[in-house]
């Protein structure tokens, strides 16, 4: 199992997570594009990608510890009937306390993961960013409702199929344009989905729209 020595063992139990951030919006990107859901944002990242939107999460030490009670009232307080853990890297934590609070009232649970963990916690969607300088695993792919690929150059593409090969039938497939290359990577996307229609297109529309 992959791990980050800065996310503390103290509470290796689930029931207290790093959170760099919590709070009510919109899912910009991927196959729930549109849909309004509170995001949990746990830190620490043992992936750390160079085009990477959230730098400030690698680093668990700098985010505080809180109970998963303080998160799940958090939530209740708004009208949030979807809620995403993301990161980061989320599955460098144990998941399955949270996932059990938010099940209990209720909610829809989303995870956004680059598959390099085991996973732990239950979720109604499972959406998988593989990177390529650290490959997710096979078992997690295998649980994926949906694959997301960031797109830089034609040699993405080629990568990308090389995962799909691990994924269910009834995976949703999506490339997404890499922000800082997008001009460039949106063309390349828009050809291949094109020659292969299997595939989707997603665009950070939350960037575009300048939603947090």
């Amino acid at each position: 199992m992959n791990s980050d020595s800065s996310i503390s063992k103290s509470r290796s139990d689930g029931t207290s997570l790093h959170v760099a951030e919590s709070f009510y919006s919109i899912q910009g990107e991927g196959a729930n594009t549109g849909k309004a859901a509170w995001f949990v944002r746990l830190a620490g990242c043992n992936v750390r990608c160079p085009w990477c939107d959230s730098p400030a999460t690698w680093d668990a030490r700098r985010h505080p510890l809180r109970t998963i009670d303080s998160i799940v009232s958090e939530i209740a307080c708004s009208p949030a009937v979807n809620v995403v853990i993301t990161g980061g890297e989320p599955l460098l934590h144990p998941l399955g306390p949270l996932c059990a609070e938010l099940r209990e009232r209720g909610y829809r649970i989303y995870l956004e993961t680059s598959g390099t963990s085991p996973l732990s916690g239950d979720f109604d969607w499972i959406c998988v960013s593989p990177k390529k300088h650290c490959p997710p695993l096979r078992e997690v792919l295998a649980k994926a409702d949906e694959l997301k690929v960031v797109i830089g150059e034609s040699t993405d593409t080629e990568w990308a199929e090389s995962v799909r090969k691990s994924v269910g039938a009834g995976c949703v497939l999506m490339m997404q344009p890499e922000w800082g290359r997008r001009q460039s990577a949106s063309r390349l996307i828009v050809e291949y989905v094109k020659a292969h229609p299997e595939w989707r297109i997603s665009l950070q529309t939350h960037k575009y729209l300048d939603i947090p």
